[in-house]
């Protein structure tokens, strides 16, 4: 499948938000917004009146890490996102949640943290359209890779050959090729591009992984 770089907008100046992501969007497949709650994890973003001031082209893909997702799918639907996607931890009925997120328009999506087994989503694997396998403990950047959880990936491209499958957390040149491999082939990355004085050179790195 082919390689997808995902830029988190985590790290944006956000005075100038979207100025700065015209600047990433040539080398970018999608836009990969960190939603957080200050409850599900320890810190807190944005919310969907932001996303909805989000002007590009490239797709939005909205990582909702917070509680009672289903509260709040029609808000980010309507405010752009192009995908959402929620936490098995955190959505207490995984499979309606999911059809929710599909009767709004939008790709369908669940995450796992580093210590969710994959059968904890076994049921709805047919209903989605991606899979976000978590190298980091989700709430803040800039954390160490965590390579045990490769062998999800593994487990999901053997078996669900035509999903995507993402990874988030720890991404950069040394852990991209590791990520590739395992079978993931949409790489969320934040601090190795925004942080990177050649940001487009740093997307290039990982699109060569």
């Amino acid at each position: 499948m082919d390689l997808k770089i995902a830029p988190s907008i985590l790290g944006v100046d956000y005075g100038r938000m979207n100025e700065h992501l015209a600047e990433l969007a040539p080398f970018s497949d999608m836009f990969h917004v960190d939603v957080m709650d200050g409850n599900f994890v320890d810190n807190l973003t944005v919310g969907a009146p932001v996303v909805a001031r989000i002007k590009t082209k490239v797709p939005l893909d909205c990582h909702l890490m917070i509680n009672n997702p289903h509260k709040f799918i029609k808000d980010f639907a309507e405010a752009g996102a192009y995908s959402i996607t929620i936490h098995a931890e955190a959505s207490l009925h995984l499979g309606d949640d999911i059809q929710k997120i599909k009767d709004a328009g939008c790709r369908a999506a669940v995450a796992l943290n580093p210590e969710t087994p994959v059968d904890k989503i076994s049921k709805v694997l047919p209903m989605l359209d991606m899979v976000l396998i978590m190298s980091v403990h989700p709430g803040f950047g800039g954390q160490a890779f965590i390579p045990e959880v490769l062998e999800k990936v593994k487990w999901l491209r053997e078996h669900y050959p035509n999903l995507d499958i993402q990874i988030d957390g720890g991404i950069n040149d040394q852990t991209a090729p590791l990520a590739k491999k395992a079978g993931a082939n949409v790489l969320v990355a934040g601090s190795y591009i925004l942080k990177n004085k050649n940001p487009a050179g740093a997307a290039q790195k990982l699109r060569d992984a």
